[in-house]
């Protein structure tokens, strides 16, 4: 299980653990804290008073200061889960659904024609349409694109790079998408 950390301002920075949450918790660089409690961590005995200490986290955190690395200048990097997920595991040839082991990552314009590996230039491809299509583009292999490509927002990436995000993390994130999103639909 990941806790989403957000700047102060709400920005996301990135996904850590239960124990890194705890760690923010008990250096008091929890500035508000959102979605559900997910874990709670118990310490010590106080000498004086008996009391347990105890460490509540919750999903989603926004902890004190403000970033080194401004959230917006990043370029989401580019894998193939990432890939399949932004284009819901299907093809952008034939239109068909397929489960992971069957797709690849296709280049529009391929390499031997001095295409490069960026979101811009990449669509999710079954096997069979990416062997089909080979070097060439979709028009010199007349086969038209069903979808263009796009390169994820910040928020997109967040839901792109975990496979287990919890419902209150996900409607904080789906809130901050672009219209135009592919995972609203």
């Amino acid at each position: 299980m990941k806790v989403l950390k957000l700047s102060a301002q709400g920005l996301p920075q990135s996904w850590i653990s239960l124990e890194q949450a705890v760690t923010h918790y008990a250096a008091g660089e929890v500035r508000w804290e959102s979605g559900g409690e997910v874990a709670l961590f118990r310490g010590g005995h106080n000498a004086v008073t008996g009391e347990q200490s105890l460490i509540a986290v919750n999903s989603i955190i926004g902890t004190k200061g403000v970033p080194s690395i401004n959230p917006f200048d990043l370029k989401p990097g580019l894998t193939n889960s990432k890939l399949f997920i932004r284009d819901r595991n299907v093809c952008a040839y034939c239109g068909g659904h397929f489960h992971e082991d069957n797709l690849t990552r296709e280049h529009i314009v391929p390499f031997a024609r001095n295409g490069q590996d960026h979101w811009m230039n990449v669509v999710t491809a079954c096997r069979p349409c990416n062997h089909r299509k080979g070097p060439r583009t979709p028009e010199q292999a007349h086969m038209p694109l069903l979808y263009a490509p796009y390169v994820p927002s910040l928020w997109e990436d967040f839901i792109l790079r975990n496979r287990r995000i919890l419902a209150d993390q996900m409607e904080f994130l789906m809130a901050h998408v672009p219209k135009s999103s592919r995972l609203l639909a």
